[in-house]
């Protein structure tokens, strides 16, 4: 049977990716993104920061619908990190006003496209409002099996790191598992991200040459590409771009290729 693609079955979007020199058989399982820019989106047209988190909210949607028509099964979106609490409280309350929105209009949507949603980190940190908001989208769209859209919220890298093994500690303790049982596998099996695959590739906006405490653990053999586009600029053509990157490079996990080149 023959393995070539029909074109005539493919979604619109698919045929644009195609046109754009990506191949399909070749997207990432799971892509990662750290939405920066907002705030200076703002500033350049001399609007409140509010406004940039707005504008990145359009963002947000044109990749949901660009990930999932191109099928790519997993994306994560670090949202609101551990570190912002450190913010104006004007702005932390406007972010969570926009994220409670966000949800209430999204739900149709995800449930007709199939896509379940998920939320990382420290929720129980979050308002009641926020995680009430989140639990019913989360249970709205838990049928959702074509892809998975992960929001990181209050989320830390390294906290999430010492959350993991305090819930080991506390399993060892409790002998549910022993020492000797405890392996990188396991491991990630106390992480936010458990059952899910490690991103492929981790896409940063902005310009920012940094990681900014976002899946510190997970990213250890991601691809990394970085775009001065500002996150609520970035779209579909900007993601196309990051994943023809991707498909250029030879992900060889710490090995070595067959001539034995390094």
């Amino acid at each position: 049977m023959s393995n070539a693609i029909d074109i005539e079955a493919l979604s619109e979007r698919q045929r644009e990716a195609k046109e754009a020199g990506l191949d399909l058989s070749r997207l990432p399982r799971h892509v990662a993104i750290i939405m920066d820019g907002n705030g200076r989106w703002a500033r350049s047209k001399k609007k409140p920061r509010i406004e940039g988190h707005r504008a990145g909210i359009q963002s947000v949607r044109e990749i949901v619908r660009v990930c999932r028509e191109l099928e790519i099964p997993y994306l994560t979106l670090y949202a609101f990190s551990s570190e912002n609490w450190k913010r104006p409280r004007a702005e932390i309350n406007s972010l969570m006003i926009l994220l409670c929105n966000f949800l209430k209009r999204e739900i149709e949507e995800m449930r007709e496209r199939e896509i379940r949603l998920q939320a990382i980190g420290r929720i129980h940190e979050l308002s009641a409002p926020v995680q009430k908001a989140l639990e019913r989208t989360r249970l709205a769209t838990a049928g959702g099996m074509k892809m998975q859209l992960s929001l990181a919220l209050s989320y830390g890298g390294r906290q999430e790191i010492v959350d993991a093994v305090k819930k080991i500690a506390l399993d060892v303790r409790e002998q549910r598992i022993q020492p000797d049982d405890i392996s990188q596998e396991t491991f990630g099996g106390y992480l936010g991200t458990a059952g899910m695959p490690d991103p492929d590739l981790l896409i940063r906006t902005s310009g920012e040459m940094r990681v900014s405490n976002f899946l510190l653990w997970q990213i250890a053999y991601s691809e990394i590409w970085i775009t001065s586009t500002l996150w609520p600029d970035f779209r579909k053509l900007h993601l196309f771009e990051a994943l023809r990157d991707f498909q250029g490079r030879h992900r060889r996990f710490g090995g070595v290729d067959i001539d034995g080149a390094i």
